[in-house]
C-alpha cells in the first residue's frame, strides 16, 4: 500500500506536477509541486517531510516558523527544508513562485526500523530537527533519482524507492537528529551467509517475470531491509535493485539470442509493462535496440 502524502491539505494552492501515488511505494511518498507566492498554514505533520527545490527562485524568500523556530531562506535550486513529525503550528510565507519543489514523505516506521536494527535508545524520528536552507548532496541525488522514477518507468522502481527511503532515514538520523539517541550496536550484526545469499539469488532468478520487492528479499535472508541492502551490496558488488535489473537484462538477451519470441513477450517476461519501455531500457544498457541485438547474434 502506498504511503500517503500530506501535500494535498498542506499546499492546497500549489499545482501537482507528478506523484508516486499508484506506484506501490510502501515506504515513501513523493510529489513534485509548483508553488505560487502566498501564505501557508498547516496542521499536524504526520510524516517526516523533506522538501527539495528542483527549480527554485533566486529573487524571493521562504519564511517558515514551526516548533518554536523561525527561518528565512532563499529557495534556490538544490535548497532543502526538513519538517519533523509532530509539527502542528507551521506557517510558511513564499514571496516569489517556486516552479518545481519535490516533497518526500517518510513514515515513522522507517526510523523505528533503524532504531530496532541498531539498538538505539529511542527512534530518531522524534529527534529530527526543523531546519531550512540546507545543502546536502546525498539527499539531493536521492531526490533526483526518485523524481526520475516518477517520470520514467523502471522495472525495479519499487525496490529502488524502498532502498532510497531507508537511505534518507539513515541520513536524517545521522546528520540532522539529536545525537543522544544514537548508540553503537551492542553485538555483532547478522551476516548474509552463503546459504541465505543463495536462497535470495534463486528467488530472484525464479521470479524475474514478477514484481520483486526489497522487503521480500530481506525476509528470505531473515534481515531488516536496511541491513540486507548493505550486506547484499557488499557480497555481490551491486545494490539489490541494480542486480535484479542486470539479471532481467541478461535473461532478455538470452531470449533474444536463442528464441523466436516477439519483443512484446520478451518485454513482459523481463518485468516491463510495454515493449517501448523495454526497448528504451535495453538501449540505455547496451547501446542498441533489442531488434538490432537479435540480428547481431543470430
Amino acid at each position: 500500500m502506498d504511503v500517503q502524502a500530506d501535500s494535498r491539505r498542506k499546499y492546497p494552492r500549489s499545482r501537482l506536477l507528478a506523484s508516486s501515488a499508484g506506484r506501490g511505494w510502501s515506504t515513501i511518498a513523493a510529489e513534485l509541486r509548483s508553488h505560487p507566492a502566498g501564505r501557508i498554514a498547516s496542521g499536524l505533520q504526520q510524516s517526516v517531510e523533506i522538501v527539495l527545490a528542483i527549480s527554485g527562485a533566486d529573487d524571493g524568500f521562504v519564511v517558515r516558523s514551526g516548533g518554536g523556530r523561525q527561518q528565512q531562506t532563499r529557495p534556490a535550486s538544490g535548497t532543502i527544508w526538513l519538517v519533523p513529525i509532530g509539527i502542528g503550528d507551521e506557517e510558511i510565507t513564499i514571496t516569489a513562485p517556486i516552479p518545481e519543489a519535490l516533497h518526500l514523505y517518510l513514515p515513522a516506521r522507517q526510523f523505528n526500523l533503524l532504531a530496532d536494527q541498531y539498538n538505539l535508545s529511542r527512534s530518531p524520528v522524534h529527534s529530527i530537527q526543523y531546519l531550512g536552507g540546507l545543502t546536502d548532496e546525498l539527499i539531493r541525488q536521492i531526490g533526483l533519482s526518485l523524481l526520475a522514477e516518477m517520470t520514467r518507468e523502471s522495472s525495479t522502481g519499487r525496490m529502488f524507492a524502498e532502498t532510497a527511503s531507508l537511505m534518507l532515514a539513515a541520513r536524517l538520523a545521522h546528520s540532522y537528529a539529536d545525537s543522544s539517541v544514537l548508540e553503537p550496536p551492542t553485538g555483532p550484526g547478522h551476516r548474509l551467509d552463503n546459504a541465505r545469499l543463495r536462497r535470495v539469488l534463486d528467488h530472484i532468478d525464479q521470479h524475474l517475470e514478477e514484481q520483486i520487492a526489497l522487503a521480500d528479499l530481506a525476509r528470505l535472508a531473515n534481515l531488516s531491509t536496511f541491513h540486507f541492502s548493505r550486506m547484499f551490496t557488499a557480497a555481490i558488488g551491486l545494490p539489490p535493485c541494480r542486480f535484479v535489473s542486470r539479471r532481467r537484462l541478461e535473461n532478455a538477451m538470452a531470449m533474444l539470442a536463442v528464441g523466436r519470441l516477439p519483443l512484446s513477450e520478451i518485454a513482459h517476461r523481463s518485468g516491463f509493462s510495454s515493449q517501448a519501455s523495454f526497448s528504451r531500457a535495453f538501449r540505455r544498457a547496451t547501446g542498441m535496440t533489442p531488434g538490432e541485438y537479435r540480428r547481431l547474434v543470430r
